[in-house]
């Protein structure tokens, strides 16, 4: 082994607690890119290949009632390749040892297997038998939530009548990644909900829809116009119901799975770039001043014949040692965090098989970030260390030229003691040391900030969503309109304190180019149950005369108030009608249009029809209440506020959770490596002058003060420049969070930022008691030798 090798093990080990806090920072920032990034390709990955292999549709439409015979004619609308025509049917299932009502939504399959659109993926058991009409397959979360087994039977209320199902399979399609009951349903709820799939015979024959279909799927050739093909498709099932076709981006499922994707690309650029970037400016700051601590070491190097590339080599060996100790802890880190959060996907949505795999890509350019900004640090200060004559770059740095500093030229230095006097003399003439050093420790803290802000918006959401604006105990939605008689049956269910009826109706809205289908709810504009809040959480009042709609919408439909909408209902007569948006509220979860529901009752013509209603209940009666709407042909869902909180939890904040507090961890790491680091190499660079105050008569504890003293001061001035590059993250992050599915709120509260500084201080307090013990260590002996 060469001496210039030995030489780099040796000063390895001896700065083992600097290298290891710098390959620290390293891992967490590579840990990061690779674990966000290879999570977003393997969940994208695994949507093409799932929707490829099991033929999932590209137009939906649903309607009343068409016979099979019209199916040739959707056959041959220019640029369909397969349709599939169905029944599907929403009923009230009986599952043993559950209170609550559950719904499932029967969809027909053919008799015998064969190759369908929207196929299956049989996980347990078998497929249907056509001579069994009492057979069904069930989705596997729905399973999985009730504890259903293969041979377990289920009672359901098939149109009025009592009917026993056995379960002979489990399966999965790709129509229901993501099982939600409709556009009011944001997150799933596997115990309230789920799909069930019969055969085609006894479920249109169960319907009365024996040789006809109410629902329709199509797959289009590779060249064909989407627009085109639902033009014509919706023109031709006009007279049947159709309720208005849409495309594979419209259908709920793809479209909440698309659209975590898309915001998990957010996520997967924007955190880890913010980590990635944060710790390469860090390795450049703090390898350039640890490696102009060696200009002696250099000089002597140059002396003994060295050229300035082999020097240059020797440090670049010096720092790949460090980076890839960091590069292999963080990829392998990434590589478990991506993994787990990739099954942690797999709660929420429902892929046969969802593989992890991180491209090879993602480790190298991560590794080629943080190592190339080191290198560019560490040659920097090689560069300036190598271009001074050996005997001059053996000696010390000269010394700064002396000036009276800010505090002396303005007659307060009695004020401060000598100690005092040189931690403010050394900060101010050497500025931009400084003012790196303080904006590293920032950039740490604004981090802690940033982890926390997560928990802090998903709070803010639970309140506002679910205590403010949804006020009502239980929603209860009907399998139709019901006419105005059934609210004195829905005032009277048992325990039912309070009722507010709404009327809800399938729409597309269009302004300008823009369209957007949702539905329309008809509201009671004194209601207490379900309010409409602003962004500054006051009521906003329904005119007669107007819509109001979430701020979301408004800005995917590019209107404000006083802009005048169109609004095509998609049921009935199919009325078109032009509607002023009155205002728009502030609401985080969906996206939804509100009318008066008197005013929405004469645009349809109609006299007191309801969809469902919003209910107080007594928590005494609620068991009653669940048996008889169990029992209740009429209603086709019911939603239990609470158990909208706790899936909430458990899909939002349950999967923001893994990620937050990795967030934490990687940012508490970097805090402490940031600020061991400043104060140690700190202490390298002044070790000589510190050992000449002890020399001159300063004690341990004065030289300890000065020391310590300039950190604590870069460290407190870091704290509101942290605290505002912390709010500035959130608030981006904010900005990428926002979508149909979710807003997170920009709020950070006063917590986060006492958890900002608690972490950051402990990190201060630890690295200050380290490097005091090491300054107990100073060299006075080579002090009194140096000529100087």
């Amino acid at each position: 082994m060469k001496a210039i090798d030995r030489k780099l093990i040796r000063e390895l080990m001896q700065l083992r607690g600097q290298a290891l806090a710098i390959a620290l920072v390293v891992a967490c920032g590579i840990a990061s890119f690779v674990s966000m990034l290879s999570a977003y390709e393997s969940l994208k990955l695994s949507q093409a290949t799932y929707y490829e292999q099991y033929r999932f549709a590209q137009v939906f439409v649903q309607l009343k009632r068409s016979p099979e015979s019209l199916r040739t004619q959707i056959e041959a609308i220019p640029g369909v390749s397969q349709v599939q025509t169905r029944v599907v049917a929403d009923v009230n299932l009986d599952i043993p040892g559950r209170g609550e009502p559950s719904t499932g939504r029967l969809i027909a399959i053919p008799d015998r297997q064969q190759p369908m659109l929207n196929d299956l993926y049989i996980r347990q058991g078998r497929y249907i038998q056509s001579d069994r009409r009492d057979e069904v397959l069930v989705h596997e979360n729905f399973a999985k939530a009730h504890n259903l087994q293969l041979g377990d039977t289920i009672g359901a209320i098939i149109n009025g009548r009592w009917q026993t199902l056995r379960i002979v399979g489990i399966a999965l399609s790709p129509e229901y990644v993501y099982a939600i009951q409709g556009t009011g349903d944001m997150f799933p709820d596997n115990q309230r909900f789920g799909i069930l799939w019969m055969g085609r015979k006894a479920l249109g024959t169960a319907f009365n829809l024996d040789g006809a279909f109410n629902d329709v799927t199509l797959s289009l050739m590779p060249n064909a116009i989407e627009a085109d093909v639902i033009f014509h498709l919706d023109r031709l099932l006009k007279q049947y119901g159709g309720l208005g076709a849409y495309g594979r981006k419209d259908q709920l499922s793809n479209r909440f799975l698309s659209e975590e994707i898309t915001q998990l690309q957010g996520t997967a650029t924007f955190v880890p770039s913010i980590f990635l970037g944060i710790a390469a400016f860090l390795l450049h700051i703090l390898l350039s001043r640890l490696i102009s601590t060696q200009r002696d070491r250099i000089a002597v190097l140059k002396a003994f014949g060295y050229s300035n590339w082999a020097i240059a080599w020797h440090y670049l060996k010096f720092l790949l040692a460090i980076v890839s100790v960091g590069a292999l802890l963080g990829t392998a880190l990434g590589l478990w965090f991506g993994a787990a959060v990739t099954h942690n996907y797999a709660r929420f949505f429902s892929f046969p098989v969802l593989r992890y795999a991180a491209g090879f890509g993602i480790v190298v350019g991560a590794i080629f970030i943080s190592g190339g900004s080191a290198c560019l640090g560490a040659l920097a200060a090689v560069r300036k260390a190598v271009s001074l004559p050996p005997a001059e770059a053996m000696r010390p740095e000269p010394p700064a030229r002396f000036q009276p500093t800010l505090v002396e030229r303005w007659g307060f230095q009695h004020v401060f003691s000598p100690v005092g006097r040189i931690i403010l003399r050394n900060l101010e003439r050497k500025p931009i040391q400084s003012a790196l050093t303080t904006l590293g420790i920032a950039l740490a803290i604004a981090m802690l900030v940033v982890g926390r802000y997560f928990t802090d918006a998903m709070q803010t959401m639970i309140d506002m969503q679910f205590r403010q604006i949804q006020r009502e105990d239980v929603t209860i939605v009907f399998n139709e309109p019901r006419p105005a008689r059934a609210q004195y049956d829905v005032t009277h269910l048992p325990g039912v304190l309070q009722a507010e009826l709404f009327r809800m109706v399938p729409v597309r809205l269009q302004f300008e180019h823009r369209t957007y289908r949702t539905a329309l709810t008809g509201l009671d504009a004194q209601g207490e149950l379900r309010r409409l809040l602003d962004r500054h959480l006051k009521l906003v009042y329904i005119p007669m005369n107007g819509v109001v709609l979430t701020a979301k919408l408004a800005e995917i439909l590019g209107v404000s108030p006083g802009d005048r909408l169109t609004v095509e209902v998609l049921e009935g007569e199919r009325p078109i009608r032009s509607i002023p948006v009155a205002g728009l509220v502030d609401e985080l979860i969906g996206v939804s249009a509100y009318m008066d529901v008197r005013a929405l009752h004469q645009m349809m013509r109609e006299s007191g029809t309801i969809s469902g209603a919003y209910l107080s209940v007594d928590d005494l009666q609620l068991d009653r209440l669940y048996a008889l709407l169990k029992q209740t042909p009429a209603v086709a869902g019911v939603s239990v506020r609470a158990r909208a909180i706790a899936r909430f939890e458990e899909t939002i904040a349950g999967s923001l959770g893994i990620f937050t507090a990795v967030l934490v961890a990687f940012a508490c790491i970097i805090a402490f490596g940031v600020v061991y680091n400043a104060a140690r190499i700190a202490l390298s660079e002044r070790d000589r002058e510190l050992a000449t105050l002890r020399v001159i008569g300063f004690t341990q504890a004065e030289i300890s003060v000065i020391l310590l003293g300039e950190q604590a001061l870069l460290t407190i001035a870091a704290i509101p420049i942290g605290f505002a590059i912390g709010f500035g993250f959130s608030a981006l992050l904010s900005l990428t969070y926002n979508s149909e599915l979710y807003r997170i709120p920009l709020v950070v509260t006063r917590s986060s930022y006492a958890f900002a500084t608690i972490v950051i201080t402990i990190a201060a307090l630890i690295s200050g008691a380290i490097v005091r013990r090491q300054l107990a260590q100073l060299d006075l002996i080579a002090v009194l030798k140096t000529r100087e």
